[in-house]
């Protein structure tokens, strides 16, 4: 009787370890045939001494394989933080020439009676700006003349605009925005009925 629960065993942990390790090119016929007979010359004690090396060895084998993968999982974990936490950085670092635009616009303002010369720094400074956005491929989203799009617009109100503006966008009261093909800002329109 215990000498089937031997055999049982053997054979239950062999399947385990042909399940578990990873299918291998064929051994050639020799190489089989000398480890049939090296397994038959062995007792069953050795035997199973050898399973449970090869047992301990695939479960040491798997313990490392675990501490390496959660060591890569924190270390990618951690590079997106990162990442997150200065993704901004770039964005910033090249609006701050415009905010010195502003800020010597505004010290000019205080300081000249051309009020021209103040209009017309003012626009190159919103040209600057826009440009600034097409570089971050900030797009405003078109509305002069256009179909109504619920999926770019939002309709702020209706007017009564006659039979050829029906459905047309009258008037943006706030312009709106993608960041590639997605909307960050949806344009406020007046829509007509």
């Amino acid at each position: 009787m215990k000498k089937e629960q031997i055999k049982d065993n053997e054979l239950e942990q062999e399947r385990i370890l042909d399940e578990e390790q990873p299918r291998e090119a064929a051994a050639p016929a020799e190489d089989k045939q000398e480890a049939e007979a090296e397994a038959e010359e062995q007792t069953p004690e050795e035997h199973i001494a050898e399973l449970e090396k090869r047992v301990a060895e695939l479960e040491d084998k798997n313990l490392r394989m675990m501490a390496e993968f959660d060591n890569y999982r924190r270390r990618t974990n951690k590079e997106k933080l990162d990442l997150m936490a200065t993704a901004g950085e770039r964005i910033f670092t090249e609006m701050l020439p415009l905010v010195d635009d502003f800020e010597r616009a505004v010290a000019a303002m205080d300081k000249t009676d051309d009020i021209e010369a103040v209009r017309e720094g003012i626009r190159l400074i919103q040209q600057k700006f826009i440009g600034f956005l097409d570089k971050q491929n900030v797009h405003a989203i078109e509305t002069d003349g256009v179909d109504f799009n619920t999926d770019e617009h939002e309709a702020v109100t209706t007017f009564a605009a006659g039979e050829e503006q029906r459905g047309k966008v009258i008037d943006c009261t706030q312009r709106g925005y993608k960041l590639g093909d997605k909307v960050i800002r949806f344009a406020k329109v007046v829509v007509g009925e």
